[in-house]
């Protein structure tokens, strides 16, 4: 009775269209009255313990890196940079908007974050370029799902935190990844361009990309301090995000001097209300969680996916479809912390390596990002660009039609994720 009471309150709620922190917190509290087997006081302690973790600390952490970057001066640097790699490709505009989200992935781990820092300068380029409106968007929506998969990622973190799995290797192994997909959504952009007429917006010249890169190089090293660090395993995950902080700090105001000293303060304020969010989400799905593993609902419905079948091809198929129709009505970190258990259960029978099984996770979720009506990409692009969500999600359609390509790629070729991750110094 517990767990049909649990979920059928939060689905309830998700179709009235609570927000979903406070879906999943009525859910369980409600469920824990019910029950009466537990004190109230269980639900603040399980909801503190959920977030008491040096773990999680990497997430606000990662944010607030992007919060400073972005306020220090890099977005420009980096577009002009991805301009003389890529603006010479048919429509160059949207390639370069595909390349600079790539770059601002290696810097804050949040598509929306990148999608919005990108968006707001490319967007209305593109439009002011002749590009359509709700294409503009679309293409801006896609580059921004790449902020989840190319490392640091913090549903990756989250994954790491939920299964125990090594952080590092996780963004390790998103690394190839996240390259293939930026690359197939390069390729989907450029033929639509060419079909188009959008005109590139360069012509190559090694001069000038080596002086783009020259100008950007500062801005880019917070990707490669990240990843290098935890490469070679001179720090983790949570202490390189810490040094991507001090770093942003320092170029955005002593190198770049686009912060000054009466700037810090809201800025630290804009990375904590950020950070809160997906906080808040995180404690109250712990509760859920929780009530969860009690009556033992991750084996059950493991135990459901099984009995269809025990072929591994058949199980991770199911899997994909499960995580991206979750993806799609389910916040990201939610979606992980609701559906993790479930999955790393099944674990045996995928006959997969824990690492793989998180990238094919955090690429399903990415793609929900882009899928109406939880796409967090898609709402952002579409409120830059001033286009409904019904015309930028036709537009997209292509692009999700490549993702789920590069899904089953990942899903089915396991070096292309393991290769890099067995690299990590451990």
């Amino acid at each position: 009775m517990t767990t049909e009471i649990l979920i059928l309150t939060l689905v309830f709620l998700f179709a009235i269209n609570t927000p979903i922190a406070i879906a999943i917190g009525v859910a369980s509290v409600t469920t824990v009255l019910i029950q009466g087997d537990f004190s109230l006081m269980m639900v603040a302690q399980r909801m503190y313990g959920g977030t008491d973790s040096f773990y999680l600390m990497a997430v606000p952490l990662f944010m607030f890196t992007g919060t400073i970057m972005e306020a220090g001066g890099i977005s420009r640097r980096i577009i002009d940079f991805a301009n003389a790699l890529v603006g010479w490709l048919p429509g160059g505009m949207a390639a370069v908007t595909i390349v600079s989200a790539m770059f601002f992935a290696g810097i804050s781990g949040s598509a929306a974050a990148d999608a919005a820092a990108v968006g707001a300068i490319l967007i209305p380029a593109m439009k002011k370029s002749g590009y359509d409106s709700d294409f503009a968007a679309a293409v801006q929506a896609s580059g921004g799902s790449i902020g989840v998969i190319i490392p640091p990622s913090i549903p990756m973190i989250i994954f790491g935190f939920l299964t125990g799995a090594s952080i590092g290797r996780l963004f390790a192994a998103g690394i190839l990844p996240g390259i293939l997909i930026g690359l197939s959504l390069i390729g989907v952009a450029s033929l639509i361009s060419w079909k188009k007429g959008y005109s590139s917006t360069t012509t190559f010249s090694v001069k000038e990309t080596w002086v783009a890169f020259k100008r950007a190089l500062l801005a880019l090293g917070a990707p490669i301090i990240i990843l290098g660090g935890i490469l070679f395993g001179i720090f983790t995950a949570t202490e390189s995000a810490a040094i991507a902080v001090v770093y942003a700090l320092i170029v955005g105001m002593f190198v770049y001097k686009k912060i000054r000293f009466k700037d810090l303060l809201p800025l630290f304020i804009s990375g904590a209300i950020t950070s809160s969010i997906v906080m808040f989400i995180i404690s109250t799905a712990s509760v859920f969680s929780w009530i969860a593993a009690i009556e033992d609902i991750p084996a059950q419905l493991a135990g459901t996916l099984l009995g269809i079948s025990d072929n591994p091809i058949v199980l991770l198929l199911l899997i994909n479809v499960i995580l991206l129709v979750a993806g799609t009505f389910i916040e990201t970190t939610a979606a992980l912390i609701l559906l993790v258990p479930m999955i790393v259960a099944m674990v045996p029978a995928l006959g997969i390596d824990m690492i793989q099984l998180g990238v094919i996770v955090v690429t399903n979720l990415a793609i929900g990002m882009l899928t109406p009506p939880m796409g967090i990409c898609l709402i952002v692009s579409s409120s830059i660009s001033k286009d409904s969500i019904g015309a930028v999600s036709r537009r997209i359609i292509p692009f999700l039609g490549i993702l789920v390509v590069d899904l089953m790629i990942i899903t089915f070729y396991s070096p292309i994720t393991m290769w890099m991750a067995d690299l990590v110094v451990k």
